[in-house]
């Protein structure tokens, strides 16, 4: 039998919302019939403008695709005014979160990550032979307070999720600014914005305009959620120029396929489609808050494109859980991220939100 280190064994692995195929067959339900909301994917799919792009490239599909992502390089600066030197891109954005671990950590290194925060902190810091660290979190969010509390001088990296998953909670503009100050420029602070395009404007992060005054901040973002780009895998972050040259080092060649680099081009092109896919957010969180609030049920105002709602224990959270499932809704046990007696449910379109709210409703337990 191989023998593993003891960091890489002791990893729990990533458990993604269940496919609809994986359903269809387990429960026996026709895959028209089943809805997702697992995974905080984007209901209106993807991008007209993307997928026509797509398809017009199809035929390229032979030729490896461009490592440096130039032309997606160039849409992003033209984007968000930033010098492209500082843009590197990432398969999925999970990628540029372990390139950076990858780039800092050395074995026994501390990070710092928040309670209830998401998954593949704990799993890039483990895969590295560093140590987690994790903050108490406060009313569900991070408390970055204790995070000040927690460096030391093993610290090496600080993760930031804003909006956070599962939580759905957000860290204030200011707050999170002032909360960078006060970290030594030694330490790394990435800052996972994934579901920023989600955000209403007065809220949305300014992070970017914090990099002439920060050298020790990395921006990370996806076009997996708001974008609907979840199954090509493909995000960004965004850096000092000399962070994202030695990120460069490690990162895989051709991490990003050329259709996702394509349809990402095209996607950020489509502010349409994005405001439309925030507004269908945010009416299906008014939608499902209300339902909750009807059936007396808690729940986690959320700033992303899910919600987490409270059952009264473990036990009863997995009953409502197969209930829905049998029923060909899927939602997401979140006990992983310390919270076994809540589940998280996606916003879909209104039909689907509907059905999830019906078949919650229902369930005598």
């Amino acid at each position: 039998m191989v023998v593993v280190p003891s960091n890489i064994s002791d990893i729990e692995p990533y458990q993604g919302g269940k496919p609809i195929k994986e359903v269809a067959r387990e429960i026996g339900i026709p895959e028209s019939k089943i809805i997702k909301l697992a995974s905080n994917e984007n209901p209106l799919g993807i991008s007209p403008l993307a997928q026509e792009a797509i398809k017009n490239v199809l035929e390229e599909g032979s030729r490896y695709p461009d490592g440096n992502g130039y032309y997606l390089k160039q849409e992003i600066s033209k984007k968000f005014s930033i010098d492209s030197n500082r843009i590197i891109l990432g398969n999925g954005s999970n990628d540029i979160l372990e390139i950076a671990a990858r780039t800092v950590l050395s074995p026994g290194d501390e990070v710092i990550y928040s309670e209830h925060a998401f998954a593949v902190y704990e799993i890039v810091t483990k895969s590295n032979g560093a140590v987690g660290i994790v903050a108490p979190a406060k009313d569900y969010c991070h408390n970055l307070q204790n995070f000040l509390s927690l460096i030391t001088n093993k610290t090496k990296l600080i993760f930031i999720a804003n909006p956070n998953n599962p939580t759905g909670t957000l860290i204030e503009r200011l707050t999170l600014k002032n909360f960078i100050s006060q970290v030594p420029e030694s330490i790394l602070v990435v800052l996972d914005e994934a579901y920023d395009e989600y955000l209403d404007d007065d809220l949305k992060s300014v992070a970017f305009s914090w990099l002439a005054e920060y050298k020790n901040i990395l921006i990370s973002r996806s076009f997996s959620k708001a974008y609907g780009l979840a199954g090509l895998r493909v995000g960004y972050g965004v850096g000092s120029i000399n962070l994202v040259e030695l990120m460069n080092r490690v990162r895989q060649p051709f991490n990003v396929n050329h259709f996702a680099q394509v349809a990402a081009i095209e996607s950020l092109k489509d502010n349409e489609f994005i405001e439309k896919s925030r507004a269908i957010n945010n009416q299906g969180l008014k939608l499902i808050s209300n339902a909750f609030k009807g059936l007396s049920i808690e729940y986690i105002p959320s700033y992303g494109n899910f919600i987490s709602f409270k059952l009264q224990d473990e036990k009863c959270a997995m009953m409502y859980y197969h209930h829905l499932l049998n029923n060909g809704v899927i939602v997401r046990p979140i006990a992983n991220y310390g919270l076994p007696n809540f589940l998280r449910v996606s916003v879909g379109l209104e039909s689907e939100n509907n059905s999830f709210i019906k078949y919650l409703s229902n369930c005598n337990i």
